[in-house]
């Protein structure tokens, strides 16, 4: 939900950040504790993961590498918010992109590297906006992304 959010405010022209939605978030965040958080973070992976392994089909339709035509573009976005990612999270985005790109869990690769950081939590969000924005514009709707999630979701809880 709150990387629809996100899509529908920058996509509505605000690109200013919300800071009552940043408070909330981070009161939200403080509230679950630390399993909560590190769920909230398989949650983040797993999302990157679903967009990336929808883009590998749809790449692999074309006879188009999804590493070759996704990663770079990701990271280049991210480097233009230098701001919100910090040069130094950017090589851990592209990983996990790859990672995920490539069949592994995020969750499962980044935990060989040690803990999250807390550096590392904008850039995570913004790649899990980017790769939802960039299906968004292979779909030409702008509401694509949510919905594969919601889909998913709803078919997880009918088994």
């Amino acid at each position: 939900m709150l990387i629809d959010s996100r899509l529908k405010q920058i996509h509505g022209g605000r690109t200013e950040p919300n800071s009552e939605q940043q408070v909330l978030t981070e009161q939200f965040a403080a509230s679950l504790g630390r399993q909560g958080v590190d769920d909230l973070l398989d949650g983040a992976c797993t999302l990157i993961y679903m967009y990336m392994q929808w883009l590998c089909r749809v790449y692999e339709e074309h006879d188009e590498d999804v590493v070759a035509g996704v990663v770079p573009n990701i990271v280049a976005s991210l480097r233009m918010m230098p701001r919100s990612v910090r040069p130094e999270a950017v090589p851990t985005m592209a990983g996990l992109l790859v990672a995920a790109g490539t069949g592994l869990s995020p969750s499962l690769w980044r935990k060989q590297y040690g803990y999250w950081t807390k550096d590392e939590m904008n850039p995570l969000e913004a790649t899990a906006f980017l790769l939802a924005d960039h299906i968004n514009r292979v779909t030409d709707d702008p509401e694509f992304a949510t919905r594969l999630i919601s889909e998913a979701l709803t078919g997880v809880e009918e088994d």
